[in-house]
């Protein structure tokens, strides 16, 4: 299940970028793994965008609260059910909480991308810029767009660039307190070549977590 967000990705993306990008990795992965993919959550938490126009965010409860029964839903019928959770934003760090509790009892709960998937994947794909550097609605996000959905994409990116190496206070004062725009990497080095790739490499490592989830 895809978990995305609704909030502001500077001028040139879309309110529903982690979204799109989330649901384009869960449709990757159900194909290429037979998986069964259920509809995205499509806001979530979203705090640190807040006075940013079109935002809008959960509480870490409400997300708690729909996973919980999403997957109590799906235990009426569908026993020893692992849910995959697709994160595409990365300010939803309950998820991480979320998915230690449920696999206090067995692999029930899985979270992916994890860092190193990213990581790995931004290396296959050729970026030149690194995930702590190209924070949001840069060159990752934009590239994957580019590739999966131009149309969503507007020229200004390759004039978007915002630089804010450093964020020591993000916690306390949001993307307010460290980008006027809204845009904290470099939109203009996304190609969708580098979607594409990213995107294959982002499927294939999903093969060490499924593997570990389908194990006896």
């Amino acid at each position: 299940m895809a978990v995305g967000s609704f909030e502001q990705h500077g001028g040139h993306l879309p309110l529903v970028t982690d979204t799109v990008v989330a649901e384009v990795i869960a449709q990757r992965l159900a194909e290429r793994y037979g998986l069964f993919r259920l509809p995205p959550v499509t806001m979530s938490c979203s705090h640190e965008h807040e006075g940013y126009p079109g935002t809008v965010s959960l509480s870490a409860s409400t997300l708690i609260a729909i996973i919980r029964d999403v997957r109590a839903s799906l235990a009426e019928v569908h026993t020893n059910t692992c849910l995959v959770l697709v994160n595409g934003h990365g300010g939803n760090y309950v998820l991480s909480n979320i998915a230690q509790e449920a696999n206090l009892i067995g692999p029930s709960v899985a979270l992916f991308p994890g860092r190193q998937d990213v990581d790995v994947a931004r290396e296959a794909a050729g970026m030149e810029s690194t995930a702590s550097e190209d924070m949001h609605a840069g060159e990752w996000e934009t590239s994957i767009l580019l590739h999966a959905y131009p149309e969503l994409v507007r020229p200004s990116y390759k004039e978007a660039d915002y630089e804010a190496p450093e964020r020591p206070y993000f916690h306390l004062t949001g993307m307010a307190g460290y980008s006027k725009t809204g845009v904290i990497g470099y939109p203009s080095k996304a190609t969708a070549e580098k979607g594409a790739r990213a995107l294959d490499s982002l499927t294939a490592s999903f093969r060490g977590l499924f593997d570990l989830l389908v194990a006896d």
